[in-house]
């Protein structure tokens, strides 16, 4: 919430009902002066009206004297304290790169280069790394996905959960014991979604699916730690 901006006036959140002083939609010859009812109309003293300009999930109720461009400044700047959702478009997927990495073509002819959120698969050249990337190439590609993107990485790719005919991809990959849950990032989920990836893949352990039918997986952050000069 934010402070009071004007004696008469107030800038509030969503669903917020605040008291509105007097003034007209009316404007005069200079269009930056909101002219006050009783001005507009003598039969409007003492009588209170509504006006208010509205953004998505904001309501500013102008004060008498408050200046048209003063408005939309502090209209522009509420919108930019709103909280910011993730990105997500959609796109066919015409490239798999490993079990978690793929890339895909928008509308537009984009290319985009995703990186599965939340989870971790095995490289190319571990065991299990090969069928992974079978797996989410039989999954998806060819085929419009919607990618709800979190971040991008250090490497330019967006960081992303992946959607196909409404079934979370990611998480597939973690059921079928292709994938480790990647609790390094763990915190940066939603907390359901953080407990279905974790639960996923306790499943998975529990039923040796996948990587786990394996006597000691080593986990893809270990084998890239390993490889490294």
């Amino acid at each position: 919430m934010l402070p009071d901006l004007w004696p008469s006036g107030w800038l509030r959140g969503i669903g917020d009902t605040v008291p509105v002083w007097p003034l007209s939609e009316k404007f005069g010859q200079d269009e930056s002066r909101i002219i006050p009812p009783h001005e507009a109309d003598p039969s409007l003293v003492g009588v209170q009206t509504e006006v208010s300009w509205d953004a998505p999930g904001v309501s500013v109720p102008l004060s008498p004297w408050f200046s048209r461009r003063a408005a939309l400044a502090v209209l522009l700047f509420a919108c930019l304290c709103l909280p910011a959702s993730a990105a997500t478009y959609a796109g066919r997927v015409v490239a798999i790169a490993d079990g978690d990495t793929l890339t895909v073509l928008d509308a537009d002819q984009r290319q985009h280069k995703i990186r599965l959120a939340g989870i971790d698969a095995p490289e190319k050249r571990q065991p299990w790394g090969q069928r992974a990337r079978q797996s989410l190439g039989e999954l998806v590609f060819g085929r419009v996905v919607q990618i709800e993107v979190s971040k991008k990485d250090r490497y330019g790719r967006a960081i992303g959960r992946v959607r196909v005919d409404g079934m979370d991809v990611n998480l597939e990959l973690l059921r079928r014991g292709l994938a480790w849950h990647y609790t390094t990032y763990a915190r940066e989920q939603p907390a359901s979604e953080r407990e279905a990836y974790a639960q996923a893949e306790r499943q998975a352990r529990a039923g040796r699916q996948g990587l786990w039918s394996d006597e000691r997986p080593i986990a893809p952050w270990d084998y890239r730690k390993q490889r490294r000069p």
